[in-house]
């Protein structure tokens, strides 16, 4: 929520209160761990859960932090998971349920009570808030909405009007925004008297004009060191990064990457000043971003761990259908060289091999281009340069395993078969080279994710070129 800016009573100095206080897993020494719990921790709790302690579950669980908390529900059997859920409401907190994985937290949401949902959004910042409701059935988010504060009830609903992927989705309402002639110590004062409506963690101080847009920012950790009669507009330095309230969440996380940003204002279609985006949350998109590129580059849909087995499978049935037809295709191409299979089974023993290494190499280099394409390392000003680097990388391994493969089946079957599986091997190395970085770059110019299907292309095409270069060349030279 917006803090109004107003004079509190001045203070001349900070004074002790604010040192920073410990916290943390008190298990932690004991388990030296950084963070975390330890299956050994799961089962003394599935254990005391089994044994009705519910005492000692609680005294277990003092301390702990939401993370982790929500990380012992996670690993927990459904049973002891159930047990475990059932004895939250009594002091239920509602950053355990933003730390937990959103499939499991959608499936689990039902064992509460409206009123206890919206107590816990209550507890926590709008964009924490708004991650937290979002997924759930229109029915269950109105209940909580309607039993929200009027005024959180109001933020949270208007981040919800903008794009899932946008930064206004995500951007926490809650923020410090003074005028340009406060000075360091009425702004000190403010923070200090603003405790109740300020963020629980912040780390730049927004100034913003009479007409609320941003005119610069100070990290705290300058506004500290200043005294008290130095105005605060004094302190900014260099222009501040500022973000339109549409603009797509990856784009915020490139931001925050380019210009290593800890926090950034957010801004109306006006320009005034509207939320703030931290560095927490964008850890949070950039582990969500890589995670869906991976889920896509596999075709494994966009389930997890905890997802149900009907939706898992459901996921992936689109693209193992589009695997399998590509298979046909490769098929084809080998029976085009039925004749020759024939004559010279060995080819059946060893085309396979061809193909499986042109497949492999062609997704080490999809991998690399399709996180450099998400990530704006690679463009078209750097596009062919990375093309040629890969088409060279393809060649000095095709070369280095045509070698190795040569001499094995030469071996096995004779120098001629030993000459014709290795130049294939070059050629399919060279062409899964060149395919890992065209395809995605092509889908790219066409406006396609290139994580979406890349993977599916990049089979087929390795798997034709293998089968067609080594049986090709059996052909030419071994009949």
């Amino acid at each position: 929520m917006h803090t109004d800016p107003r004079t509190p009573e001045p203070r001349s100095d900070l004074g002790p209160d604010v040192a920073a206080q410990p916290h943390g897993n008190p298990h932690e020494a004991e388990d030296e761990r950084p963070y975390g719990v330890e299956p050994d921790f799961v089962e003394e709790i599935a254990g005391l859960l089994r044994a009705r302690e519910r005492d000692a579950v609680l005294a277990r669980l003092d301390g702990l932090h939401a993370a982790d908390i929500a990380d012992l529900i996670e690993q927990a059997e459904p049973a002891e998971r159930a047990d475990l859920i059932d004895l939250l409401p009594a002091e239920l907190d509602g950053e355990v349920l933003s730390y937990l994985n959103p499939d499991l937290r959608e499936s689990l949401i039902g064992r509460f009570e409206p009123q206890e949902l919206a107590d816990a959004v209550a507890d926590l910042d709008t964009d924490d808030a708004v991650e937290l409701i979002e997924d759930l059935d229109a029915e269950t988010r109105a209940q909580i909405l309607a039993k929200l504060p009027d005024a959180e009830r109001a933020l949270v609903q208007e981040n919800l009007t903008y794009d899932e992927d946008s930064a206004g989705r995500m951007m926490q309402r809650e923020l410090v925004a003074v005028p340009e002639f406060w000075t360091v110590g009425k702004t000190i004062d403010f923070v200090r008297a603003a405790t109740d409506t300020l963020p629980e963690d912040f780390y730049d101080i927004f100034i913003v004009d009479p007409m609320h847009r941003v005119v610069g920012a100070v990290p705290l950790s300058r506004l500290l060191r200043q005294r008290r009669a130095v105005r605060i507009a004094d302190l900014v330095t260099g222009e501040v990064d500022v973000i339109p309230a549409t603009m797509e969440r990856e784009e915020v996380a490139n931001l925050f990457r380019q210009y290593a940003l800890v926090s950034a204002p957010v801004v109306d279609a006006a320009g005034r000043l509207i939320g703030v985006i931290t560095v927490d949350d964008v850890v949070r998109i950039i582990d969500e971003e890589a995670e869906d590129d991976l889920r896509k580059l596999s075709g494994s849909g966009d389930t997890g761990v905890f997802s149900g087995i009907g939706d898992i499978a459901r996921s992936r049935v689109g693209w193992l259908t589009v695997n399998l037809a590509t298979a046909f295709l490769a098929s084809g191409v080998i029976s085009l060289f039925e004749g020759t299979i024939e004559q010279i089974v060995a080819l059946a023993v060893l085309m396979p091999i061809v193909a499986s290494m042109g497949g492999n190499a062609g997704t080490q280099t999809l991998t690399v281009v399709v996180r450099a394409l998400a990530t704006h390392d690679l463009s078209s000003s750097n596009a062919l340069r990375v093309v040629g680097k890969e088409l060279l990388v393809g060649l000095i391994n095709g070369g280095i395993f045509a070698v190795m493969v040569g001499l094995i089946a030469l071996v096995w079957y004779g120098p001629l078969i030993g000459v014709v599986i290795g130049l294939a091997m070059i050629i399919n190395l060279v062409v899964a080279g060149l395919s890992g970085a065209l395809i995605p770059l092509g889908l790219e110019k066409l406006g396609v994710d290139p994580a979406v299907s890349s993977a599916v292309f990049l089979t087929t095409v390795t798997d034709v070129v293998g089968f067609l270069a080594f049986l090709g060349l059996a052909s030419v030279f071994l009949l």
